[in-house]
């Protein structure tokens, strides 16, 4: 039988540091968090900086891979007709995906939902859902790069 902690041990857990930070909310204020908040742009100058030429991938293949993109609030979805109605505070209005169209036709997808209403804001859920969609680019164009430089 599993016994939960009791009050006492979740307030010793919560107080003490997460070993397991990347999965947990209390990172240690290291270098190395601060290095995970670089963006991809900061990332590539400092690449670039460190003289390292090897093949890689870019943000700029990342941006040239994609052919268009399009934005849909989970409001805009049409319902099943065996779903109830939802009310004015319809959780699909702070919902919005993000679909990328690559030039060889495959899709990515990416979104962004609010837990607030009152903080939903069209503009960042649109940028939020583009960042976690392209993010999807960045191992398809690595895997295609790692095939080519091994048939080399």
């Amino acid at each position: 039988m599993i016994v939960p902690p009791t009050t006492e041990q979740l307030r010793e857990m919560s107080a003490a540091p997460c070993p397991y930070w990347h999965n947990h909310t209390n990172p240690p204020a290291t270098p190395a968090s601060q290095e995970s908040t670089m963006n991809d742009q900061q990332i590539e100058q400092e690449i670039q900086a460190k003289g390292l030429t090897a093949p890689r991938v870019t943000p700029a293949d990342v941006e040239a891979a994609i052919e268009s993109e399009w934005y849909i609030r989970g409001s805009d979805a049409k319902a099943d007709d065996f779903q109830p109605p939802v009310g004015a505070q319809n959780p699909l209005n702070q919902l919005t995906f993000c679909v990328l169209i690559l030039h060889n036709g495959f899709t990515v997808t990416g979104e962004s939902a609010c837990a607030s209403p009152e903080n939903f804001d069209v503009a960042l859920g649109r940028k939020i859902a583009r960042q976690n969609a392209v993010a999807k680019i960045w191992p398809l164009l690595g895997f295609r790069l790692r095939d080519k430089l091994a048939s080399a």
